[in-house]
């Protein structure tokens, strides 16, 4: 959906209201008024289609005692956060941004870690190489070429989000994949790093996950 720029007479006592509700709800003038507006005429902006999708994921990644979801409303972000069963138990923040105006990607995934062991940052830069390779190999084939996207630093991983070509994701549908997927992740690369998973077992692991999965992310 395209914004174009109106001009609008309003009371100074309406602004003024309109200011500390969109303060509160952590958004600006404009994207209030147009939400409110949007919602009066009954139509549905990218900003209540996202809030909708992470309300689902909330719910959905609670059930899991792994992991914590945080969503904040009027936001085009959401944060998961996890615990490694490793010395100190150092955290694991995963970040969901969806793009207002999607291209071929959707949005992203960023995989924020910090540790001060060297050999744990080694563990995880491998996991996150391995399992790149992996979708290269089974998952890429599904999405649009440049669809899916990686970069690896020494504090984070991301990686984009996509739709697999030819498919349309409802609401629901994408809050499933997107959980989904995370969920996995997560599940998947704590079993690595605590020594219990080979690359081979890995790799078995991500194709339960793969094969198993209705909707692919």
């Amino acid at each position: 959906m395209n914004k174009s720029l109106y001009s609008l007479m309003l009371m100074d006592e309406v602004v003024d209201e309109i200011d500390k509700l969109a303060l509160r709800l952590n958004t600006n003038r404009s994207n209030l008024v147009n939400q409110i507006l949007a919602e009066y005429v009954s139509v549905s902006t990218p900003e209540k289609q996202i809030d909708s999708i992470f309300r689902q994921m909330e719910e959905l990644i609670g059930q899991s005692p792994e992991l914590v979801p945080l969503v904040t409303p009027n936001q085009l972000s959401m944060s998961v956060k996890s615990s490694l069963q490793y010395k100190y138990r150092p955290t694991v923040r995963y970040v969901v941004q969806l793009y207002r105006t999607p291209e071929k990607a959707i949005g992203e995934l960023t995989v924020n870690f910090r540790s001060q062991s060297p050999s744990l940052l080694n563990n995880m830069a491998s996991f996150f190489v391995l399992w790149k390779r992996l979708e290269d190999n089974y998952a890429s084939y599904y999405f649009e070429p440049g669809a899916l996207r990686y970069e690896l630093s020494s504090s984070k991983f991301v990686r984009t989000i996509a739709v697999p070509k030819g498919r349309r994701y409802t609401e629901e549908d994408l809050s499933k994949a997107i959980s989904g997927y995370v969920t996995a992740f997560d599940r998947i690369m704590k079993r690595y790093l605590a020594g219990m998973l080979t690359e081979h077992d890995l790799e078995l692991q991500y194709l339960a996950y793969f094969r198993n999965n209705n909707y692919l992310i």
